[in-house]
């Protein structure tokens, strides 16, 4: 079998939303830098990460839920009792980070855990579950205290206020955490086990089964993995802001499915980078900068542009969806009509290829 072309390769439904999201996101850089003075640094460029690193690990575990098949709600809630929790520990009742941040993430964790089972195992539908779980995680901030917790721990201050320093740039520890999270989640999706299983799974969970692969076992871990990365991205976020609050990352569960689906990953599951996951925050991130650096529209330009986006992409993986579909019909009845041929001697040079393609 002859290997693909770079065209073919460049243009396959898989690949082609990661490349437009890549596109989209050096577009929109490159005008920022030659619209406003100042844009293009490698400082401009760091923020980027600095300020949505949080956001990042978050989306990374919703890429996660999204390539499976599923949906996570509960993320933005997870965030803000991850960050009540963390700030009532250390600040009222003096407990260490090295004991805290453990014991968060634990929970966090085992709450996407609880979600999991109750989705895999009780046939409940991913949408109810976890909105039932933004409802209680958001509850529970206020039932730990209605009013923002100011963290002034010496160790957290000092977490909060390093910055690696780089040519031209700084980066904080938050930066460091978020890389280390994409770098093995890239490994994850891409070169274990699991990540097969969960591409395996969004694809067609019957066929999954059929297949003898640890269907429920993995689905569990996927929002288990989504809990724990909502429950690390409100750590960074209470290094981020230095304090914990009930109202902490409103909407940012939709934020991160919008960064996910904007960065290429299918919402009807089985398709999907956490690569374009990266991209899809940054290109967030640059609308956030762009419309900053204009200094004349309102924040709320943000929400739209993101909503337009997200419409575009949804639409734009309609079309992938649908042109893929075709060209597996076509392909199937060119197998159907050449089969015969080959099977008596009768087929041509190209009727052969097209049999073995």
């Amino acid at each position: 079998m002859n290997k693909p072309s770079l065209t073919t390769r460049l243009t396959d439904p898989r690949t082609l939303p990661l490349l437009i999201t890549l596109g989209l996101f050096l577009l929109m850089f490159g005008y920022g830098s030659v619209a406003y003075r100042g844009f293009f640094s490698a400082q401009v460029f760091c923020n980027l990460f600095i300020d949505n690193a949080f956001l990042l690990i978050v989306a990374i575990g919703m890429t996660f839920v999204v390539i499976s098949g599923g949906i996570d709600l509960s993320v933005g809630g997870l965030v803000a009792v991850t960050t009540m929790i963390s700030a009532t520990l250390v600040q009222s009742h003096h407990w260490p980070i090295w004991v805290v941040t453990p014991l968060v993430l634990l929970l966090g964790a085992l709450f996407g855990g609880f979600q999991g089972v109750l989705i895999q195992y009780f046939r409940l539908q991913p949408f109810i579950v976890t909105l039932g779980g933004l409802f209680l995680t958001r509850g529970l901030c206020f039932l730990i205290n209605i009013e923002s917790i100011t963290i002034a721990d010496p160790a957290y201050t000092a977490v909060s206020e390093f910055r690696l320093h780089l040519p031209g740039a700084d980066i904080s520890a938050n930066v460091l955490i978020a890389a280390a999270v994409f770098i093995g989640a890239v490994w994850l999706a891409q070169y274990s086990e699991f990540g097969r299983v969960v591409y395996a799974i969004g694809g067609s969970e019957r066929s999954a089964v059929l297949m003898g692969l640890p269907v429920a076992r993995t689905k569990v871990m996927v929002y288990m993995l989504s809990g724990f990365c909502a429950a690390l991205g409100g750590v960074t976020f209470t290094f981020y802001m230095l304090s914990g609050y009930g109202l902490h990352a409103q909407g940012m569960e939709l934020d991160a499915i919008a960064a996910t689906v904007i960065g290429g990953t299918l919402l009807t599951g089985g398709v999907g980078y956490v690569t374009g996951t990266l991209f899809g925050v940054l290109i967030l991130g640059v609308i956030q900068t762009l419309i900053t650096f204009d200094g004349t529209l309102s924040s709320w330009w943000t929400r739209i542009v993101i909503g337009a986006l997200l419409c575009v992409f949804c639409v734009l993986q309609r079309l992938l969806d649908s042109h893929a579909s075709k060209r597996r019909t076509s392909r199937a009845a060119v197998g159907k009509t050449v089969a015969p041929a080959v099977a008596a001697g009768d087929a041509t040079p190209a009727e052969m290829v097209a049999q073995q393609h």
